[in-house]
């Protein structure tokens, strides 16, 4: 039995997926945040909550190719002040996913990065940004540290969008591009390992995900590569728009599906 037959999906749903993978890639390496299209399209295919249990391994496949392209340009003390705050929003995460259904979640994820989306451009037009990331460490910094990380946690646990999320902190932090990718990169490799028990737990990873995992992984490769020689041909303010952009698009077919 291959894996299309047992997943009952026909050679079209099977590109859709690839297609999805390579996007992972895409966005892993150039336009974070896009991977929300992704996860629309993994939703549609395949059962809601058993996606998001294919899709992390793929996930990881895509973070550990962008962390070999920018791990040069990481920013850890970022990383450190955000870590405890993703832990807290992984386990309320954890406990959401035991009692709701596929719309509770879709809708309550679309509504969060539509909300921030509309927060973050708000606070760039009203005041100049500091290019220094830095700036985290003052109270402020650190409240919205907090904040954005329990509220990143929540989200990448229930459905794997937690990109969208932490795109908009990094810019509203200042991030430049190159700094930008290096610290999600990271960020995103450690936390997505360290969802893998919950998942498993959760009865979203099994024998039958790796199957499919395994057949889909070759596709984020080009991806990735595609990601990397594009992003040295965006300009920064290009990039920040294509990264609210992406955001934009993820929430409302978070909320219309």
């Amino acid at each position: 039995m291959n894996t299309m037959t047992l997943w009952h999906i026909s050679a079209w749903e099977f590109a859709a997926l690839a297609a999805a993978a390579l996007l992972v890639g895409f966005s892993k390496t150039a336009v974070s945040g896009a991977n929300t299209v992704s996860l629309a399209i993994f939703a549609a295919v395949l059962p809601a909550r058993a996606s998001t249990g294919v899709l992390l391994p793929i996930l990881i496949v895509g973070d550990v190719l962008a962390v070999l392209s920018y791990r040069r340009h990481a920013h850890w003390p970022t990383l450190w002040r955000l870590f405890p705050a993703v832990a807290a929003g992984v386990v309320l995460g954890t406990a959401f996913l035991v009692w709701a259904d596929d719309t509770v979640v879709r809708t309550s994820i679309g509504a969060i990065l539509l909300l921030m989306t509309g927060v973050t451009v708000w606070r760039r037009r009203a005041a100049a940004q500091d290019d220094d990331p830095d700036a985290v460490v003052t109270r402020a910094g650190r409240v919205k540290a907090r904040s954005y990380g329990v509220l990143g946690g929540f989200t990448t646990m229930v459905a794997n969008a937690g990109g969208p999320v932490m795109s908009m902190y990094l810019l509203s932090a200042g991030f430049r591009k190159l700094g930008f990718l290096g610290t999600s990169a990271f960020f995103f490799l450690i936390v997505n390992v360290s969802k893998l028990p919950f998942s498993a737990g959760l009865g979203l990873i099994d024998g039958h995900s790796l199957l499919l995992d395994a057949d889909l992984a070759v596709f984020v490769v080009p991806g990735a590569f595609l990601g990397k020689w594009a992003v040295n041909r965006i300009n920064q303010l290009l990039f920040e728009r294509l990264v609210i952009a992406a955001t934009v698009v993820g929430g409302v077919q978070l909320l219309i599906h």
